[in-house]
């Protein structure tokens, strides 16, 4: 009875931990390049994983908060990629290095010119934006990701507190608290104009995903390994039982 337990319990932690790793590598999200101070400008990357074994991602349209409107918003060229910047009137206008803002960026929409991301690849869309809110700590972005066989996977729920990640989570952009020494972000303005650098590969493989990503696969095999070893315990505990 004790090693069927053992098994039993082996199994259960198997599951549990493929079931929490899995969204760890799943969804679309947000991350700074360096810190999102507030007040500041900022490079942040949209990273899109294909989730899709049959279809490939061929557009991403990424919408900003209204109630924290960003003046500034500048894409990198991506190859493979064109982009296209929307703006919408505010209903209050922005001051912004002393000159006042009557417009702000409400949508980035990112469309493959060639494959889009294929099954097996993820791919992270830059973008320099600021000045950065200094009245909330975190910036909740909306994207809906298509593929090519015309499915839609709108990730656009609110993560509530208290209660399990939804579904389909917004990407949320956490913002630091600003700099003392008079600098904000990790990037200015000027940076993210100089579009010399080389631009994102169009394709990175997933293998070479960020760390949580590694730890997430890595706790998986574990699990499973736990698993099968208590499975393996209990079905050798019985055989014992029945030579003896």
């Amino acid at each position: 009875m004790k090693a069927t337990r053992i098994a039993a319990a082996g199994v259960a932690a198997a599951s549990a931990v493929l079931v929490l790793s899995a969204p760890a590598f799943a969804h679309v999200s947000v991350q700074p390049e360096g810190e999102a101070a507030k007040g500041g400008y900022a490079t942040v990357n949209f990273k899109v994983p294909n989730e899709r074994d049959d279809a490939s991602t061929t557009k991403l349209e990424v919408s900003f908060p209204a109630d924290h409107p960003l003046a500034s918003v500048m894409p990198q060229p991506i190859d493979g990629w064109s982009v296209k910047v929307t703006k919408s009137k505010l209903a209050k206008p922005l001051t912004l290095h002393g000159e006042k803002i009557d417009e702000a960026v409400s949508k980035v929409t990112w469309t493959a010119t060639g494959k889009g991301v294929e099954p097996g690849f993820f791919q992270k869309f830059p973008l320099s934006i600021g000045a950065l809110p200094e009245d909330t700590d975190e910036l909740v972005f909306k994207a809906l990701q298509t593929y090519d066989n015309k499915e839609v996977v709108r990730w656009i729920e609110p993560q509530k507190e208290g209660q399990e990640e939804p579904e389909n989570p917004a990407p949320v952009l956490a913002l630091s608290a600003a700099s003392t020494d008079g600098h904000h972000g990790s990037s200015t303005a000027e940076d993210a104009s100089d579009t010399s650098k080389p631009a994102a590969d169009s394709n990175t493989e997933a293998s070479s995903a960020d760390s949580s990503d590694t730890t997430a696969r890595v706790l998986g095999v574990v699990g499973i390994v736990v698993g099968v070893a208590g499975v393996a315990y209990g079905v050798l505990a019985g055989r014992r039982r029945t030579s003896a």
